[in-house]
């Protein structure tokens, strides 16, 4: 995608498939005189025009209401124009195609993903991560990441980025300054009190960091792989969290013999929950495959949820699938079917490694196990994030905060050069720029908008 094409682009915004409206979506330098002639009357900027939708040879294809939007009062920044009209494919893949026909002498083509956002951009109608709010909005998949991903589209996260940004640069003003004037290097981390202003900078920094990871996995959720030998309650347990029968349950052992994988949300945060086939020595060519594509997923989890059956708590094959598990996975036990023992145990929560006493059957327990979840999430029940977080929205606060420590240890040394102290400076603020997007390239600009949807 080039980051600074001008051409008129064009693109069906709603979504595929048949609808009450179809919109079609037009931006690009002076559309004015295109847009006239394509609707045969000058259209009065930001009012709705009903009017047949008719080709180049006068046949009326459809009709419904156009829209006009000059820039740099668009969504773009450029003129936009929308047409909408009725949802059906084929009476919108016509009216797509004679704006195209028509359009060919201005150099109209087709919108690639995410086109409009990248404009509106390069443009300064949205920072990055107001942009990427777009996404996360249209991809919510609770009402708690919807109204964090407007809140982010709203410029919230911005805000706080942007607050960051300009304590360190009234720093680096001062620091910069007294490079300029080397006699005054001694006196400049006493005189301007330096070390306690990274101090709170960076205590600021810790608090947009939590709330950044809060939101990360309200965004992208948790992907929990349950793990076990076959009939211990991997896919009852899979059913219960869901609450409702999307696994094959039998008293058969080997009754799974693929990875079933389902969404559930928590608290407002979605969990990727994925049953797997029982894990056994077995001749069975179909479950040997089964078991293999258990162990791949196993490697790929974030949170390794080992069922096992209450009344054998002391299992070696348990102990073999416990160290066959990788390194470095938060792992929950859970000891399920409680329910036949002879006297039902209650959740044990007292301790965080203390093994979850469930009920796949009667529910015993499922609350506590809920709970352990969003703690192993970083998630703390009742709160909301107030905005929502990208992975590399994380890593880059993780990067300011990493060089705000570096240029701590100068400040704490008086034989320091204050030269790394201002470059420490220099690189946190780079690192939260690219957060909005003030220093980014331009290969990551074309991945993030290439995962736009097109017409958006």
């Amino acid at each position: 995608m080039s980051a600074f094409s001008t051409d008129p682009i064009i693109a069906i915004a709603t979504a595929p498939g048949r609808g009450g409206i179809g919109v079609l979506r037009l931006s690009g330098p002076d559309l004015a005189a295109y847009a006239q002639s394509l609707c045969g009357l000058a259209l009065r900027p930001r009012h709705a025009h009903y009017l047949p939708f008719r080709d180049r040879h006068g046949e009326t294809l459809d009709e419904g209401l156009a829209l006009f939007f000059p820039g740099p009062h668009s969504y773009t920044g450029e003129d936009v124009l929308e047409l909408q009209g009725h949802g059906g494919p084929a009476v919108l893949r016509r009216v797509l195609e004679d704006c195209l026909a028509r359009g060919a002498a201005i150099g109209l083509r087709l919108a690639q993903p995410g086109e409009f956002t990248q404009r509106a951009f390069l443009n300064d109608r949205l920072d990055l991560a107001q942009a990427e709010a777009v996404a996360d909005l249209i991809e919510a998949s609770s009402t708690a990441a919807a109204r964090s991903a407007m809140a982010s589209l709203s410029g919230a996260f911005s805000a706080e980025v942007d607050a960051l940004s300009e304590r360190i640069v009234q720093l680096r003003m001062l620091v910069e300054a007294t490079l300029d004037f080397p006699e005054e290097e001694i006196d400049f981390l006493e005189k301007y009190q330096a070390a306690e202003r990274l101090d709170a900078v960076t205590d600021a920094l810790d608090g947009v960091l939590r709330t950044a990871r809060q939101g990360l996995v309200l965004r992208e959720g948790l992907h929990v792989v349950l793990a076990g030998q076959p009939n211990v309650g991997k896919s009852s347990l899979l059913n219960a969290l869901a609450g409702e029968d999307v696994a094959i349950v039998t008293p058969i052992a080997g009754t799974t013999r693929d990875r079933v994988v389902q969404q559930i949300h928590i608290d407002g945060i979605p969990l990727h929950i994925v049953d797997t086939a029982g894990l056994r020595e077995t001749e069975d060519t179909v479950e040997r495959i089964g078991i293999e594509r258990s162990w791949a997923e196993i490697a790929r989890a974030q949170v390794i949820l080992h069922l096992q059956d209450a009344r054998h708590p002391d299992d070696p094959l348990d102990a073999e699938i416990v160290r066959r598990l990788p390194d470095g996975v938060p792992m929950l036990r859970v000891w399920n079917k409680v329910d036949l023992l002879s006297s039902e145990a209650g959740p044990v929560a007292s301790a965080d490694d203390a093994p979850l006493r469930i009920s796949a059957h009667t529910g015993a327990g499922l609350d506590a196990l809920r709970a352990r979840l969003l703690a192993i999430a970083g998630w703390t029940p009742g709160t909301e994030s107030p905005w929502l977080a990208r992975e590399r929205h994380v890593h880059a606060l993780e990067a300011a905060r990493e060089h705000l420590q570096a240029a701590a240890v100068h400040a704490a040394h008086s034989d320091q050069v204050l030269d790394l102290f201002a470059e420490e400076l220099r690189l946190a603020h780079e690192a939260l720029c690219g957060i909005t997007g003030q220093f980014t390239s331009d290969d990551l600009l074309g991945e993030i908008f290439s995962r736009f949807c097109i017409g958006k």
